[in-house]
């Protein structure tokens, strides 16, 4: 376990608009305010199309990660993540999970990471700036190279 007390900075609201690509604009909203980590308690999104980590077939080994995806249309979502920074990409790196419900097919739900979305009607978020420590998302060789939240700080973990 690792745990830090975080300086918590600003909290806004953003909005996205329709044809918006969600990952892109999320990084272009963070870099225009500054933010550079955090975390998104909430946001709600009627989303045209999602991709999100899912498999159909029976997977090999089901310690490892899931690589595949699942792609869904015209969805209302709820999710949350953090964000983290990535100094030699000088860009964001955000890890969201959501939960999504199939319109056309009975409010069919869906719980995953999210890969990719965009925008049909709305997105609406709360993002909460985190000014210290750093938060960092490496990949850790030990775990699939999955790419771990690090709190870079001195002191006890």
């Amino acid at each position: 376990m690792h745990s830090a007390e975080l300086t918590i900075g600003r909290t806004l609201g953003v909005t996205f608009d329709p044809g918006e690509d969600f990952f892109p604009t999320l990084s272009t909203f963070c870099r225009t305010r500054n933010i550079r980590q955090g975390y998104i308690p909430m946001f709600l999104a009627a989303l045209s199309e999602a991709t999100i980590v899912g498999a159909c077939d029976k997977i090999d080994d089901p310690n490892a990660p899931v690589w595949s995806r699942v792609h869904l249309t015209n969805v209302e979502a709820f999710g949350c993540g953090t964000i983290a920074y990535d100094h030699e990409r000088d860009d964001i790196v955000p890890h969201i999970h959501t939960t999504l419900g199939e319109k056309a097919r009975s409010a069919t739900g869906y719980t995953s990471h999210l890969l990719s979305a965009r925008v049909q009607f709305l997105v609406e978020m709360l993002v909460v700036e985190v000014i210290s420590p750093s938060m960092t998302r490496p990949a850790n060789p030990e775990l699939y190279d999955i790419p771990l939240l690090t709190f870079d700080h001195p002191g006890p973990r």
